[in-house]
Parts: structure tokens; C-alpha cells; sequence
């Protein structure tokens, strides 16, 4: 059944300007009536920049003299002897054919070419309509023109899914969850403002003390560190505030784990004895209370970052993108009452 077209919105923000009438397209003409009724714009996201829309039919059955004739007229500066093209196959509603002129296809115009009487199922104005919004959003590659047939766009890099990667976990939508970059910049600005201020002492640390890599000789009432990948020089905290995250574990978290005050206070106790070989007041056991807390914030920033970066280039079976919103959760969660610990006077 045809969709029937939609109701004219004179006063939408996202309705597209045209260079010149368009033999399938009443855009402009739609536009003229609201600047003449003196509707305003209402507020949301900028108005749409005006998109050509050019009075070429591309043959489906010969595509590329038509893509060629729409590629003089959007990349004038291109030599047509230097034109590649490609054509893909995988559609089966549209035609569709990639022009370039670098083999690194930065600057690539894809060629749509609609199926014949398409337009019976698909409403192409709307189609025009939801481009221009989802790109106003960030959603949708750039749309360069429209012609009476079909419409080109930019080309987004990238691999087209199949059914066996639709499937793999790490590609559900949990990046959406991910906070935005500007988000990230501005915390690790704050924790390399605040962290140093605790004058923590910079010693040599493990820097990765999840359970796994601590072995105990029973036998002996030994305990040794091994994986020492991520070993160096590092703030003291931050490595006790790492081994307090990691009681939580990996691969099921849980941080109702998280040591408690009281567990923290007996734990640094015994450190600061052995590391001092002596008896330690309850103000200096405070006190590396409050920095291993504080630096257990750039524990979970830093695991959560890494697990990012996993998540794109790793081949081991693990979630790393749900291991990264978890790390970024519990830091977002914790950083309000952690913030507000003072170091004893």
C-alpha cells in the first residue's frame, strides 16, 4: 500500500531550503508560504542547511553516466578521467555506487539510485525529511543533494554487519552509556587538579592487584605478586585503591564488596606498621584512608578507559564495553561522597 505523503509543516525547522524547484518537490515552495505567513522558527536543534536538488534522472539499468554528471556537479574540482567508482550490491530495494578519487576514499559521494516505483512504498520527501533531522542530531551522514530519482550522501567508513556480528554482545547499544568525550576530558581534568593536592608518596606499585594475581603459599604464610605488565612508579594510593576496587571482581561485579571503613582502617593499619616497622596513630591511618579513596576514583577511570580501548581492538571473550560503563557508573556514583572526605588536621 503507498504511504500517503506528509502533511506540510510550513513552520518545521528541519524543512530543506532548494536552490531551485524540484520537479518531485514541494520544499520551497512550502517554505516561501511559512516566510510569508511570518511563522517562527521554533527552538531545537539548527535549521538545516539548504540542500541542492539538482533535475537528473540516473538510469538504474547504466548508472554511472548519470553519477558522473551528479559528481561534476558536487565535486567540480574532481578530473572525470580520475573518477573511480564502485558499485554495492548488498541492497535490494535501491541501486547504489561509491565515487572517489583517492584510494582511501576519504572523500567519497555515494550514488542512490531508487528502485523502479519505490516511491509506491516508500515516502521519498520523508525520507529527505528524517536525513536532514537524524544529521542535525549527529545520527546520519551528510546528505549533499537530492535528484528526481534518488539522492547522494557522504559515505561513513566502517564495515556493513552481517547477521553473525549483529549477534556478538559487545555491539549492543551499551555505548550509549559511555560518557561523551567532553564529559571524560572535564573529569580527568578534575583528578589531576585534586589527586596530587593529597601528597601521596610515589612508590613503586603493582598497579594491577586484582585477586588473580596475588598467590599465597599456605604453607609458608607467604604472599607474592606476579603479571607485572602494568608495574611502575605510581602514587601509593592509587595501587590500595585499585586492590579495594578490585574486591568487587571482573567478571561478576559487585561493589557491595568494597571493603567497608572499618575493614579499610584495619587493612591500612597493618601496611603502614610493616611499612614503617612500628606502631601508627589512628591520624596517619586516616589519612591514607582518605587518599586511597580518592585515588580509587582514577583506579576506576583508568580500568574503564582501558576496557574501552579493549573492547574495540581485543579477540578475548570478554564484555569489555559493559566492563567499561560499569567502571564509569561506580566512579560517577562515588565521586560525591568520596569528594567530600577531608585529611585529618
Amino acid at each position: 500500500m503507498a504511504v500517503p505523503p506528509s502533511a506540510p509543516l510550513p513552520c518545521s525547522p528541519f524543512y530543506l531550503r532548494r536552490q531551485a524547484p524540484c520537479p518531485q518537490c514541494s520544499w520551497g515552495m512550502e517554505e516561501k508560504a511559512a516566510a510569508g505567513a511570518g511563522c517562527r522558527e521554533p527552538p531545537g536543534p539548527p535549521r538545516a542547511a539548504a540542500v541542492p536538488c539538482f533535475g537528473i534522472s540516473v538510469d538504474q539499468d547504466d548508472i554511472l553516466p548519470g553519477a558522473l554528471r551528479l559528481i561534476r556537479e558536487l565535486r567540480p574540482h574532481w578530473k572525470p578521467q580520475q573518477v573511480r567508482t564502485k558499485r554495492f550490491t548488498d541492497g535490494i530495494t535501491n541501486k547504489l555506487v561509491a565515487c572517489y578519487v583517492e584510494e582511501d576514499m576519504q572523500d567519497c559521494v555515494l550514488v542512490r539510485v531508487y528502485g523502479e516505483r519505490t516511491e509506491l512504498l516508500v515516502d521519498r520527501e520523508n525520507e529527505v525529511r528524517n536525513f536532514q533531522l537524524l544529521r542535525a542530531h549527529g545520527c546520519a551522514p551528510k546528505l549533499y543533494c537530492t535528484f528526481q530519482n534518488g539522492l547522494c550522501y557522504e559515505y561513513m567508513r566502517g564495515m556493513a554487519l552481517g547477521p553473525e556480528h549483529i549477534r556478538e554482545p559487545r555491539l549492543f547499544s551499551l555505548s550509549a552509556d559511555v560518557p561523551k568525550v567532553e564529559v571524560l576530558e572535564r573529569e580527568l581534568a578534575w583528578l589531576k587538579e585534586h589527586l596530587p593536592q593529597l601528597d601521596s608518596p610515589v612508590v613503586f606499585c603493582h598497579n594491577d592487584l586484582l585477586c588473580k594475581n596475588i598467590i599465597y603459599d599456605s604453607t609458608k604464610g607467604h604472599v607474592r605478586f606476579i603479571d607485572y605488565e602494568y608495574a611502575g612508579y605510581n602514587y601509593q594510593a592509587f595501587d590500595i585503591g585499585n586492590h579495594f576496587n578490585e574486591f568487587a571482581g571482573v567478571n561478576e561485579v559487585d561493589y557491595c564488596w568494597y571493603p567497608a571503613r572499618e575493614t579499610q582502617l584495619q587493612w591500612l593499619r597493618y601496611y603502614l606498621q610493616a611499612q614503617k616497622g612500628m606502631a601508627v596513630t589512628p591520624r596517619e591511618v586516616e589519612r591514607l584512608y582518605v587518599q586511597v579513596n580518592k585515588f580509587a576514583l582514577a583506579s576506576h577511570f583508568f580500568w574503564a578507559l582501558w576496557a574501552l580501548i579493549q573492547s574495540q581492538f581485543s579477540t578475548i571473550d570478554f564484555n569489555f564495553l559493559r566492563y567499561a560503563v560499569i567502571r564509569f557508573n561506580q566512579y560517577f556514583k562515588v565521586k560525591p561522597q568520596v569528594s567530600a572526605l577531608e585529611m585529618p588536621k
